[in-house]
């Protein structure tokens, strides 16, 4: 007796392609993560942490900065202070009113770069997939990495920006020109998110001059990188009359200055420089009391507006005076912020309110009511962005979970100094080449690191940048030759 052909094939009017159509994109899913089951492991728990966090702390959560973002984000202008890169991504999406979509779309920026960290570890250089699975998942599974995403602040998106650079910088060995195009773009919206975005296309450049990429994708990168970043510029002068990102850099490398500088030591200050000299025995605690507190010498000097031309230009040339008269002394803040980067114990700093900023607390902060203009509050703002109710809610039992994962699982400072040395030791036995593809990522990390603590003052949220470099460059460390691709794996672990 002849058995009946199988329904599915030759009894449908396709022969069965139908169906292996349907089935196929459930198989997909289901074979990537037989191919990669460590970093699909990690993956989904990073997921699952972010839903919680969603969850329990209903739609987003505030920083002190973010209501100058979403100010300029409901009433676009070149803010003083801060470039508006971040704004703009907060512009895009306000048509949908959704402070949850924000929250939602800087979550899914964390895990992107998770992948993009495992990808080009895994497909390009060849790591075995439990090693580009660990090395991405600091980025995916840190308690503050996952707190930051849901802050309305620009650091998840100056991160994201970063590392998508990098890893098209890796990814090529010599980048074609639409690569080195797309390269220039993506450091152009890190510069216009984030100023310390400048200093990272400085070791972008001297990657590629090392590693002879060639004049012309360097020029093309640089162009792309230009044209954004002229066009803002431009648009910050025709409001401020200055050819610049912001007017804050003087005020900002006075919080540096004002931690050791003693006008005893300062030759040939100006009238209105003086104004920002105070004793010794007379100064605030911390770095940032020079600009924020309202103690400050800072509101000595008279100006249109808070933190004007006027003020930045006198803050700015006190404060390279102070420099260039106690480099010793300047070197010694610098040094002590930048190590504080490394310590084993996170420790209340620089005070208890901003300290709290960063955590998953058992109750929200009131939105806040200073003024952003004559017309509008910081709740003001908020409301308007969201189209109603702003105030983060706490809901349990969810945002319970989510704490506790904060107080046990994070990466403390020091293992981020070692992630760094890992990257380090890996450049050693290539000295002749500089390092190889590891100098792009441990540079940028270490610069990330440095630059805050020489231009204005640690900050926690500042460490959260580095570490997706820094657990690359540690990972190249462990990558066949240094700088050369291994083979590309198979599949499986």
């Amino acid at each position: 007796m002849t058995a009946a052909p199988p329904a599915t094939t030759a009894g449908a009017p396709d022969g069965g392609r139908a169906g292996r159509r349907g089935a196929a994109p459930l198989r997909r899913p289901a074979a990537l993560i037989a191919r990669h089951p460590a970093f699909a492991v990690v993956l989904g728990l990073g997921v699952l942490l972010r839903l919680v966090a969603m969850l329990g702390y209903r739609p987003v959560m505030y920083f002190n900065d973010s209501f100058d973002y979403l100010h300029v984000a409901v009433e676009p202008y070149p803010h003083p202070l801060r470039p508006a890169g971040y704004s703009f991504l907060l512009l895009v999406l306000r048509p949908l009113h959704s402070f949850t979509l924000v929250a939602l779309v800087q979550h899914l920026m964390g895990l992107a770069m998770g992948v993009m960290i495992y990808a080009v570890l895994r497909r390009r250089f060849g790591l075995p997939g439990w090693g580009a699975a660990l090395a991405a998942a600091p980025v995916l599974l840190d308690a503050y990495q996952i707190q930051l995403e849901h802050l309305v602040l620009s650091d998840t998106l100056f991160s994201f920006l970063v590392v998508a650079a990098v890893t098209l910088l890796l990814w090529h060995g010599r980048p074609p020109l639409r690569i080195a195009a797309a390269v220039g773009l993506l450091l152009a919206a890190a510069w216009l998110t984030r100023t310390v975005g400048l200093p990272v296309l400085a070791g972008v450049c001297v990657f590629m001059l090392l590693r002879r990429d060639g004049w012309r994708p360097l020029t093309v990168m640089l162009a792309a990188c230009a044209v954004p970043a002229v066009a803002y510029m431009s648009w910050f002068a025709s409001a401020h009359g200055k050819f610049a990102m912001t007017e804050s850099d003087g005020v900002f490398l006075f919080a540096r200055a004002y931690k050791f500088a003693d006008c005893h030591k300062i030759p040939n200050l100006t009238v209105d420089e003086q104004q920002l000299c105070v004793q010794p025995g007379n100064k605030l605690p911390n770095s940032q009391d020079g600009i924020w507190d309202r103690r400050s010498p800072l509101k000595r000097v008279v100006d249109l507006q808070r933190f004007g031309p006027r003020q930045n230009e006198i803050a700015g040339g006190f404060s390279r005076k102070a420099i260039m008269a106690q480099p010793g002394d300047y070197l010694a803040v610098v040094a002590g912020d930048f190590f504080r980067a490394f310590r084993w114990e996170r420790t209340v700093f620089p005070d208890l309110k901003t300290y709290r900023l960063y955590e998953f607390e058992k109750s929200a902060v009131p939105l806040p009511v200073w003024r952003m203009d004559a017309d509008s509050t910081a709740a003001d703002v908020a409301v308007a962005y969201e189209g109603g109710p702003a105030q983060t809610q706490v809901v349990e039992p969810f945002a319970g979970m989510i704490r506790f994962y904060q107080d046990h699982f994070y990466l403390r400072g020091t293992m981020v100094g070692a992630l760094l040395l890992v990257g380090l030791a890996g450049m050693v036995p290539l000295w002749r080449r500089l390092g190889g593809a590891v100098f792009l990522p441990w540079t940028l990390a270490t610069g990330l690191l440095l630059a805050p603590a020489a231009t204005a003052e640690f900050d926690y949220r500042y460490v959260l940048p580095a570490v997706p470099l820094a657990s690359l460059a540690a990972a190249l460390a462990f990558t066949g030759p240094l700088g050369r691709a291994g083979r590309p794996p198979s599949g499986g672990q």
